[in-house]
């Protein structure tokens, strides 16, 4: 199949032809230029991206960027974006080519052969319907719409219709637990849930409405539930009813007559809530904005991603998601430039994942038949997806006809080098040449990627081809005396950006003084002596010669399981809610090339011990408190916890110690509250060996 015209090269074909610049992103050198040129000439590139996506306004921006530091760049002051009329201006010529919106699948209709497609005059047709329907319930630019939804069509109309009246929406997946949603949705206090009554998952059916009336006890702010018959057709709205609370149903208010044409919104009105959890606290609620990351979505999905920019490509985008993950809220960027995405809801080892008696079967290639059926030509999943295909021994080509694919994306967390081969080996060739390749890295922090692809470039096993443009992403040494790192080339360091991009935080919900954001990205590499602070992302990562780049997993104490960042916090109140728990410390021992490995280590009281029955306990807790994500891979009896003078937890010490690093370069005595606490790990390190060991 040959390929269309890469999206680059018409790019720099009209900065020549409009700016006067010349750079040729068919080579390491001149992508590097062109890179330099974006991070540098901030006011230029991002005024570039404007104009050549057209963004639309109805009042000019005075200027693209002012105050351009971290924390605190506000960029195009004066202008009036809608992330919503961005994705439904498409809507006419989109249909007119023949192209749907969504494609949707999910393991129900997959047992019934089916798939729905929705249009894009249906799509707009349903989100203006139910953005009157808000209106109607008294919702207002800046009120919050939180969401328990499953990734499927009527979640994309309930966030473009949220986002049509300026409300702010917030999403949680409906596997989550009650706490850990109520530790998010408490925090930004709702004026509206949208919630569904159950979701299917490897052939089970999982009722929520319990969940979901607990969720409304928990959130005196909801005036209005509304529920969404995602499993049971009969389900009753009025099970959700109490005083002083208005109960709706989905369907009927989506099929109203009434709509609403999206509202014209400064640049940086808030947009979402997402969250990203620390080793502290609760889930940091992240507000962005809508037209940081409108921009930010459009240069990612067509330059670095070669999603069409025009809905002449007839693209069709499909990443594996839960709603509880960033990459569903970048799976929606690709309806801003007209392209169809293409949505699966459910197992992504098929319906029978879990129902098959006391043997468990997984059909890996379930997601690859959707692909095959929907005429996927980008395809997109967690590391971990084509990492259990290949330990399958999963050949796609011989379940599906993959013809239209010319590209596959991978996030999440490093892909090892056996998975390029076996992305080369079984995927179709693409105009004679292997498929291309386009790992990602970036975060929910700021909604878009530090590193990406390029598909005019080569793509070398193990490593992210370019540093994106626009992100001015470096390697640095650990702080020195003065709080200042040094810029690494061919050496790992701690991922960095030096200068601010428009889709990074407005702010955090609640956060007043600021303290927590600055605290979270800035406090490794402050602002002093005249000089800017530096985002500190919480990555190992390496700048090859070349201009590529390898993430080596976390350099701070967050878990990253499955692509999904969680804060160790969350998981200490599950495990210490239990009485025989006294303390307890959790790392993520992620890293290149090797699965995540999730130790729990846990103090109980004395005369205790863990046994079986207890460690099951400890698991479904924090399966019901949190998710099936959060579950350690093993837990471990200790008799302390490495503790500071102050008593915090020393958890990037031990995850250093667990990955190699020797103990007395990672222990000190003098700064630890018990320094005989460390001999236990110190010998459990030295019986499980290091990740290169």
């Amino acid at each position: 199949m040959a390929l269309p015209e890469p999206q680059i090269v018409r790019y720099t074909r009209w900065l020549r032809e409009q700016r006067g610049l010349g750079f040729d992103a068919t080579t390491h050198t001149g992508y590097e230029a062109l890179w330099r040129w974006s991070c540098d000439d901030l006011h230029a590139f991002w005024q570039s991206i404007w104009d050549w996506f057209g963004i639309e306004s109805p009042t000019p921006h005075e200027t693209v960027i002012v105050d351009a530091v971290m924390p605190g760049a506000r960029w195009f002051p004066g202008a009036q974006v809608n992330y919503a009329r961005q994705v439904l201006r498409h809507a006419d010529r989109a249909h007119a080519a023949g192209h749907p919106a969504i494609v949707f699948q999910n393991e129900s209709l997959r047992e019934r052969g089916e798939r729905v497609e929705l249009s894009w005059p249906e799509l707009r047709r349903q989100a203006g319907a139910l953005a009157a329907a808000l209106r109607a319930m008294g919702v207002e630019p800046g009120d919050r719409v939180a969401a328990f939804l499953p990734n499927t069509p009527a979640t994309v109309v309930a966030f473009l219709a949220t986002a049509s009246l300026g409300a702010v929406w917030s999403v949680c997946s409906p596997d989550m637990g009650p706490l850990a949603v109520l530790d998010r949705f408490r925090q930004i206090e709702p004026k509206v849930l949208i919630a569904c009554d159950g979701y299917r998952y490897g052939g089970v059916d999982h009722d929520r409405l319990d969940v979901v009336a607990s969720l409304l006890e928990g959130l005196p702010s909801v005036s209005d539930a509304v529920l969404v018959r995602n499993c049971d057709a009969t389900a009753d709205p009025a099970r959700l009813a109490a005083p002083g609370r208005a109960t709706h149903d989905f369907d009927a208010l989506a099929a109203g007559a009434a709509t609403v044409a999206p509202e014209w919104l400064a640049f940086d009105h808030p947009l979402w809530i997402v969250y990203s959890s620390g080793t502290t606290g609760l889930p940091k609620a992240i507000v962005h904005g809508h037209g940081g990351v409108l921009i930010e979505a459009l240069k990612a999905g067509a330059l670095h991603n070669n999603v069409g920019a025009s809905v002449e490509t007839g693209d069709r985008y499909h990443w594996y998601s839960s709603t509880g993950w960033i990459m569903w809220n970048s799976q929606l960027g690709a309806l801003l430039g007209g392209t169809t995405v293409c949505m699966y809801d459910g197992h992504p080892g098929g319906s029978r994942a879990l129902v098959a008696g006391p043997k468990r079967v997984v059909d890996l290639s379930t997601l690859w038949r959707f692909a095959a059926d929907s005429g996927v030509t980008f395809f997109g999943a967690g590391a971990a997806y084509f990492a259990s295909c290949l330990k399958a021994g999963l050949e796609p080509r011989r379940h599906a006809d993959l013809s239209r694919l010319r590209a596959i994306g991978s996030t999440g967390s490093p892909l090892a080098t056996d998975c390029y081969e076996w992305v080369y080996a079984q995927m179709p060739k693409v105009d004679g040449h292997d498929i291309w390749l386009d790992p990602i890295s970036g975060g929910t922090d700021f909604a878009g990627a530090f590193v990406a692809g390029m598909v005019t470039l080569p793509v070398v096993p193990g490593e992210m081809q370019v540093r994106c443009l626009g992100a001015a992403v470096e390697a640095w040494s650990e702080p020195d005396a003065s709080g200042r790192g040094r810029p690494l080339i061919d050496e790992v360091g701690e991922l960095v950006c030096v200068k601010p991009m428009p889709s990074m935080p407005l702010r955090f919900w609640g956060d007043t003084d600021g303290r927590r954001y600055h605290d979270s990205y800035f406090d490794t590499y402050p602002s002093r002596d005249g000089r800017p602070a530096v985002w500190r992302h919480g990555d190992w990562i390496r700048i090859t010669p070349r201009g590529g780049a390898i993430i080596y997993g976390r350099s701070d104490a967050t878990i990253n399981r499955h692509g999904i960042r969680m804060g160790t916090a969350e998981l200490y109140r599950a495990v210490e809610a239990l009485p025989e728990v006294l303390d307890s410390l959790v790392v993520d021992l992620e890293y290149l090339g090797r699965e995540s490995y999730m130790p729990l280590f846990v103090v109980l009281r004395e005369g205790l011990v863990l046994d079986d029955a207890l460690t099951a306990r400890m698991k479904n807790g924090i399966k019901t408190a949190l998710s099936a994500r959060h579950v350690p891979n093993e837990i471990f009896q200790v008799s302390a916890i490495p503790r500071t003078l102050s008593g915090k937890k020393m958890e990037l010490p031990v995850k250093k110690l667990l990955m190699g690093t020797p103990a007395d370069q990672v222990f000190k005595a003098g700064a630890m509250a018990s320094a005989e606490s460390v001999d236990w790990f110190v010998a459990f390190a030295r019986r499980r060996g290091t990740p290169s060991g």
